[in-house]
This record gives C-alpha cells, sequence and structure tokens, in this order.
C-alpha cells in the first residue's frame, strides 16, 4: 500500500474491520456484503501515488485531474461511478493575523469514500475518530462520511469567524483611540484584516450553492434520509457566510472612520498651526513697523513708547490665544 495513504479501512456495520491488503478485493467484498464501505485517505499525492487507488476505483480522469492539482474552488460535481466534492478549510493565525485555506477532496462511490487532503488545516483524523465512536452514524455508509467531514469544517468556519471577530474589536478599539500615533500602522493592518476577510469569503461563498443540493437536491451516492443532515450543515454554513459578510462591512466602516479620524485631525493641526501664526503675525508686524527708521515716528523719543509696544503686542497675543480657545482651535 502506498505510504502516501494516511489512514485506509473497512467499515462493517460501523464497526472498523482491519485495513485490506488489495483494494480491488476489499472494494469487491466491500460490496459484495452490502453493509461494508471502503475508507481511504490520502495527503497531498503525487500524479504516480494516486495512479493506483484511482484506477482501483474507477475515479474519473477530470476529477482525479482536479484532485491532483489542487487550487479548485468548493463544488459538487457528479460523475458516472463516484460524487466528487471539493471543501476548502481553513485556519486561522492569531499571532500573524492571517487566514489560510487548505484543499479537501472527496470521492464518493456506492461503497467507497477517498478523501484527499492538500495544506496544513484539515486533518481528518478527529473525524475519523469521532464517527468510529458512533456505530449507529457509520452505518449509513460513504454518506455519514461525506456528512461528519462537511459539518466540521463548516463548524470550524464558525470558530474561525469569531477569532477573526474578536481581533475586529481591538482594531475598533484602535480606531477610535483618543490618541492614536502610528496611524499609518492601524490602515495597513485594516487592510490586511479585508485580505484575510476574502480569502475565507473565497472558502466559503462557492460552498453555498453545494450544500444547498445536498440538503434538497436528489444527488446520487448520498442517501435520500441524510438530506435533513445536510439542511443542518447549509444552515450553519449560511450563518458563518453571513457573519463574513458582516466583518467584511465592519471592516469598512472601520477603514472609513480611520480616513474620517486622520482627516479630523489633520484639521485639528491646521486649525491649530494656524492660530499661532496669527498669534505671531501681530507682534511680527508692529515690530516690523516700528522698527523702520522714520524721522517722525509716533512716540519715537516717549519714554514708555517702547513698553507700551510691548504690552499692546502681549495683549493682543493674549486676546487671539483666548478668543482661539474659545472656539476650540487650540
Amino acid at each position: 500500500m502506498p505510504l502516501v495513504i494516511v489512514d485506509c479501512a473497512m467499515y462493517r456495520d460501523g464497526r472498523r474491520s482491519p485495513a485490506p491488503e488489495d483494494l480491488s478485493d476489499a472494494l469487491d467484498e466491500a460490496r459484495a456484503s452490502g453493509d461494508a464501505f471502503l475508507w481511504v485517505g490520502m495527503y497531498e499525492p503525487t500524479e504516480e501515488e494516486f495512479e493506483h487507488v484511482s484506477r482501483e476505483f474507477r475515479l474519473h480522469k477530470l476529477a482525479v485531474e482536479d484532485a491532483l492539482t489542487a487550487h479548485q474552488r468548493p463544488k459538487l460535481e457528479v460523475y458516472d461511478d463516484s460524487l466528487f466534492v471539493v471543501l476548502k478549510p481553513v485556519t486561522y493565525d492569531d499571532a500573524a493575523d492571517t487566514v489560510t485555506a487548505g484543499e479537501l477532496m472527496l470521492f464518493i462511490g456506492d461503497s467507497f469514500v477517498v478523501t484527499v487532503r492538500h495544506g496544513e488545516g484539515a486533518a481528518l483524523t478527529a473525524v475519523r475518530h469521532r464517527l468510529e465512536q458512533e456505530p449507529e452514524v457509520l452505518r449509513h455508509g460513504p454518506t455519514a462520511v461525506l456528512y461528519a467531514v462537511s459539518d466540521a469544517v463548516v463548524d470550524h468556519y464558525i470558530e474561525v469567524a469569531a477569532e477573526l471577530q474578536a481581533d475586529l474589536e481591538e482594531v475598533e478599539a484602535e480606531v477610535f483611540a483618543p490618541h492614536v500615533s502610528d496611524t499609518k500602522n492601524t490602515a495597513a493592518r485594516i487592510y490586511g484584516f479585508k485580505r484575510q476577510v476574502l480569502e475565507f469569503r473565497r472558502a466559503t461563498s462557492p460552498l453555498l450553492q453545494p450544500m444547498d443540493r445536498l440538503a434538497f437536491g436528489n444527488v446520487p451516492f448520498v442517501h435520500e434520509h441524510a438530506q435533513p443532515f445536510f439542511r443542518d450543515v447549509a444552515d450553519h454554513l449560511t450563518k458563518a457566510s453571513e457573519y463574513i459578510e458582516g466583518l467584511d462591512r465592519l471592516l469598512s466602516d472601520a477603514l472609513a472612520a480611520h480616513l474620517a479620524q486622520m482627516g479630523v485631525r489633520q484639521n485639528d493641526d491646521m486649525r491649530k498651526i494656524s492660530a499661532w501664526a496669527a498669534m505671531a503675525a501681530v507682534p511680527t508686524m508692529v515690530a516690523g513697523i516700528y522698527g523702520m527708521n522714520f524721522e517722525h515716528m509716533p512716540e519715537l523719543r516717549h519714554a514708555w513708547g517702547y513698553p507700551g509696544v510691548l504690552l499692546v503686542m502681549a495683549a493682543t497675543c493674549l486676546g487671539l490665544h483666548r478668543l482661539f480657545k474659545t472656539r476650540g482651535w487650540l
């Protein structure tokens, strides 16, 4: 069995059996029994490594190409012998404020499930172990695996959205703080958050239509009694999508508020500069006139002329300062 296969098992009546030695014989056995199926989990296989599995399960070559190439949008495609589903699980690095989307492909057949994972997120070990603790769910075969994986991915969307919301509240507090010195860093952080939300939306928005098909449509290889469960997943996905839309709007509002705050601060600075310039202009004007070498300068030979001029300049500056202070310019 190729080393790229992370886990492989047969499940009979909801119980795990030892891993099969030959996939082809095991698949024939599962189909013959009627209550068993194979689950093969793979991680970033190469074309040569995946060729053996795709040949044994007769997977469609277009779906195989998508699974190997990765960089796919979330989607659901129906082929003659299998159902191909693409999910994009996300992870959030709180320290770096970055959202990273992985890729998870599922091939669902009559008696088999093949999962292909790309990226660091969305390890299926926890999902597999949880299902193995619920044999009554596993008895529903490949449909149960598709539901459990979809439910785990979508529920994690809501967790990541909540973490983004918590960090966004910090950004909002920073925007409306009374004294913010590093305005460039605040704007860059808001813009960075918008890019992360955009990456998040690329994972969730395209998945809405496939989940609606699973919840309300007649999809091959999916048991009709599973539709209520997929409706629950679709409902959670809609909630996550609305959550993300709200985050995007809040970020846009925060960026607009930040730019408005910068404009207000610049106006305040300009008013202060203008006020100080006006107060400096009066004594400059008086001193400039008084310092000219006129023959008949008023009070030129008066004993109190010079102190009087200084007093007039000081009184004028104090009066302007009081006026500007009253109007909130200083």
